[in-house]
């Protein structure tokens, strides 16, 4: 291993200049697919990029803005895979906060990490930004229907054993549907309270459960009610607490088409990123499934160069050049 990191470290330092070793990075991407071990290593081995703060390993501000200027999509993602899960988290939330950005990257970190993942990213923020995440949120987005939602996400904290009280369930689906129904006659639906309630403190195996129920008394998903109402942030953190594979397939097919915008086509690799060492496989298999396509076919037809050999090796592909 400490081979592999010093090519690395070696790698990293022609980032802000000639004679980048774009190759290695991409070797190093596949051979450390889910073994977060081994870039700790290299950040604790690389203090021209990282610097020991607390419990993380953050970026330098001097390093980042040298890069800033130079960051084609390949070093972006290169940057983002080596910076300490709370860390990218943490200004992942503040870069779209602070640039009026759609909400969708704060509802992706608040629904689908762990609880202890989610409490240190909140703390990494408190770390590099001087403020908490949760103030910036009631303040940034005071002004949104979602705001009080958006804020309990991120404020959670949630059980994550196995037990659910069906009882329950079935009572906070029909407390659903009644918010659902009144969002139908001009209401909104985000800013219900028991619909607040009931998904910024629910387990998510408790949650998946009660929208079953919800199928069951309407016989569609909620997901699909809820998206007549427009409310696309409650659309995508209802799919993205019960089912994130399905989640984030559509965010990465929607970062793939034709036509993306600027924010969409971050989304591909940010969603790379973040779900390389947790779920990619599911979601590998949630895009064949919803779009009839592999997703590593869909990436080389759509990216190019060594960002697409990154990109390749993070989704898990062995796919022929």
């Amino acid at each position: 291993m400490a081979d592999e990191v010093q090519q690395l470290t070696r790698a990293f330092s022609g980032l802000g200049g000639l004679g980048v070793d774009e190759p290695t990075m991409v070797s190093l991407l596949a051979r450390w697919r889910k073994q977060p071990e081994k870039r700790s290593g290299f950040r604790k081995g690389f203090p021209g990029f990282f610097k020991s703060h607390g419990e993380i390993d953050r970026c330098e501000e001097e390093y980042m803005l040298h890069l800033a200027a130079e960051f084609a999509r390949f070093k972006n993602l290169m940057v983002l895979w080596a910076m300490h899960p709370w860390e990218r988290d943490a200004r992942l939330a503040h870069h779209v906060l602070h640039q009026s950005h759609p909400a969708a990257v704060l509802v992706e970190v608040a629904c689908s990490r762990s609880a202890d993942e989610l409490l240190g990213a909140r703390r990494a923020y408190h770390a590099l930004f001087h403020s908490s995440l949760e103030e910036d949120v009631a303040y940034r987005a005071r002004d949104k229907p979602y705001c009080n939602l958006l804020l309990g996400l991120v404020s959670a904290y949630r059980y994550e054993g196995p037990r659910v009280s069906e009882e329950v369930a079935r009572a906070e689906a029909k407390a659903l549907a009644a918010a659902v129904k009144g969002g139908a006659a001009g209401g909104k639906v985000a800013e219900d309270g028991e619909v607040v309630r009931i998904l910024t403190t629910r387990s998510k195996p408790h949650l998946v459960e009660t929208f079953k129920y919800y199928k069951e008394i309407h016989g569609r998903r909620i997901e699909e009610d809820l998206g007549k109402s427009g409310e696309e942030a409650l659309v995508e953190a209802v799919l993205c607490l019960a089912a994130p594979a399905t989640y984030f397939s559509q965010v990465i097919e929607a970062a793939l088409r034709d036509g993306a915008d600027h924010h969409g086509k971050e989304a591909l690799t940010r969603v790379a990123v973040t779900r390389s060492d947790h779920d990619m496989d599911e979601i590998r298999e949630a895009y064949q499934e919803q779009f009839g396509n592999k997703l590593e076919d869909a990436i080389a037809a759509k990216a190019h160069g060594h960002y697409r050999d990154a990109l390749l090796s993070l989704v898990g592909a062995h796919h022929q050049q």
